[in-house]
This record gives C-alpha cells, structure tokens and sequence, in this order.
C-alpha cells in the first residue's frame, strides 16, 4: 500500500456525490490538515462546475472511469445512491485508490463480499463511513460497559419522519422510497442502531423482523428483536414517524443511555440503586470528522481496515439487514444480479 503524495502528507480525495451528506463531510474535512480536496464527479458538467465551484475543487469529472485513472487522487469518499456503492467501489480499488464508502456500505452482502475482496486484491484501504462508532462518546460507552455487570438488554430507537415521504403520500416516488436504488428505512435509519450494536455485542443468533413495507416495495418503517446468549436486543426504526427515545444498554448492576444513536450527544451511566452521572464529553468537534481521520489514519499507517468500523463488523450488519429484509418481504433489483 502506498501514500501517493509523499512530498506533503496530505490525502488527495475525489468526491463522488454532490448531496448534503457531502456538504457535511467537507465541513469536517476542513479541520483535518491531511486532507485536500482535488476533485469531483457528477453525471454533468454543469452540475460538478457548480459543486467545484461552491467548495472550490480544482478538477471535476463526468466519467468514474477517468477519475478512477487519475493520478491527481488517492481516495475517493463515495455518497452516491446505495445500488451504486459496490461497483464504483470496485472500481476506484481496481485502480489502487482507498475508498471510504458511505453508510450502508453495499445492497446485499454479496456486494459487500466483493468490495471487501476487492481491498484484499488491490491492498487499499476501504472503510465504512459509519459516523457515531467513531466518535469519543461511543467510546465512552465501550470504556464503560463493564460498570453494568452482566449486559441483559440493548435497545435502540432512531425514527425520523422524512419529508419526501410527503411526496410519497401524494404518489411521488423520490430516491428516499425506491428499492430500485436499495433505499428505504433499514438502510438509511435502521442501521445506526444495528451496527452499534454489532461492534458491542457481534452476531446475534437468532433474528426477529416485523415492519410496514410501502406501495414501492421499500420498507417504511421496522421493530426487530435479537437473541445472543444470555442477553436480548430490540431496535425500532422508522422513516414514516417521529420518536424520541434514547438508547439503552441494560446490565445486572447499572444502566448505560445515550440521547441518540446517529449523533450521540449525552451518554448517561446509573448505577443500580445509585446516582446518575455523565460519562460522555461535550459535542465540541464536527460529528464526521472523526470518520475521517480515522481513515486517513488508516491509509498512512498502511492498514486495510479499521479496528471498530471493521470489515467483519460491516459484513455481519449488511448479513443482518439482508435478513431483516427477507423476514419484511423486501427486494432490491441489486439482490438479483
């Protein structure tokens, strides 16, 4: 594995994607000195000049296959819609390029086999950008867990009405609903409160799934239980409804809560027949910076994976959703291929 831009240390990233979620990560990305901006890639000309333009990046593509090829990039940060994340993935790899791939990682875990694969065969660095187990409070939790004795449940709640599901009700169709792009609510809400949970707990034995499955084929909204031994899990997550419930982890001696599971603000530990106090630390640095030094981090230290946002961890939740899926009746196109 090789740092390309020997001479300054910094990461030169391509941008693929020009949504909010990019808006986001380039915000963070200011605060970390190795990484510069270089290029990015949009279906037209006019719509990359106006992105360039808004962050002031130097080059800007309209062809994956000549932005992958480029000597002027050593990652790619990939926020496309989710049926395109493996193949793009693979592709940016294929031509030695490190490749952080937005949440959920892939369709399907045959996807997700193939990206990882990819990363063996070309030794590149690729990471899920998982934000929230990255950051210092989800390490507060795992610093703090033992404090609870033997943990007994966990549970987890991330519902967030969405506004195209407005659009929805009145028979439009957006990308937020459409299976044809392996959306909906598992893959873009339920999964910040399954991979949490993988990186404490691992694979669960036996999986549980009811939900509400729209006119579209996606999947508006869900409740899944999980067996491990000696304990139960519980997550609820919702696109269609609104909740404010925290997250919980509940051991024999002590109960760990944190505010959200997306953004965790406020991480509160009880003792059993005790007092509350706080474990975690003010929310003082960007939510996704931490993704990507973590990931630069990685490159520069010549490591394929990371240690949290793992490839196991990320194949185990993608195996988990395919599940879920299957248990809700819910089918992407990308699943037939």
């Amino acid at each position: 594995m090789e740092l390309l831009d020997k001479a300054s240390g910094k990461i030169r990233f391509g941008i693929i994607g020009t949504n909010f979620i990019v808006d986001k990560i380039l915000e963070a990305a200011k605060l970390e000195p190795r990484f510069e901006l270089a290029a990015v890639y949009s279906r037209t000309q006019e719509r990359a000049d106006e992105f360039a333009g808004k962050h002031n990046i130097p080059h800007t593509f309209t062809s994956l296959e000549a932005m992958a090829s480029s000597d002027i990039i050593d990652a790619v940060y990939i926020a496309s819609p989710n049926s395109l994340h493996a193949s793009q993935s693979i592709l940016f790899m294929q031509h030695n390029k490190h490749v952080l791939c937005e949440k959920p990682f892939a369709s399907n875990t045959r996807e997700a086999k193939a990206m990882i694969a990819a990363s063996e065969k070309y030794d590149v660095t690729l990471m899920e950008a998982m934000k929230p187990t990255l950051t210092p409070n989800f390490s507060a939790i795992c610093n703090h867990i033992k404090e609870i004795g033997t943990v007994r449940r966990y549970f987890s709640c991330y519902c967030q009405y969405s506004s195209r599901y407005d659009k929805l009700k009145e028979g439009i169709v957006l990308n937020a609903f459409d299976p044809a792009l392996s959306n909906g609510a598992v893959m873009d809400l339920g999964i910040y409160t399954i991979y949490p949970m993988v990186v404490l707990f691992g694979r669960p034995k036996r999986i549980s799934a009811t939900g509400y499955k729209l006119f579209t084929g996606a999947d508006g909204q869900g409740s899944v239980n999980f067996e491990y031994d000696g304990m139960e899990a519980t997550v609820l997550y919702s696109k269609i409804a609104d909740s404010d419930l925290p997250t919980e982890i509940q051991g024999e001696e002590g109960t760990i809560t944190s505010d959200r599971i997306n953004i965790i603000s406020e991480v509160k530990l009880k003792k059993r027949g005790g007092t509350e106090y706080v474990i975690s630390e003010p929310n003082t640095t960007h939510e996704y910076y931490f993704e990507v030094a973590e990931f630069i981090n990685l490159i520069q230290k010549g490591k394929r994976e990371s240690e949290v946002n793992s490839h196991k961890n990320t194949l185990i939740t993608i195996e988990i959703i395919d599940e879920i899926r299957k248990q809700l009746g819910v089918i992407y196109p990308a699943d037939s291929i």
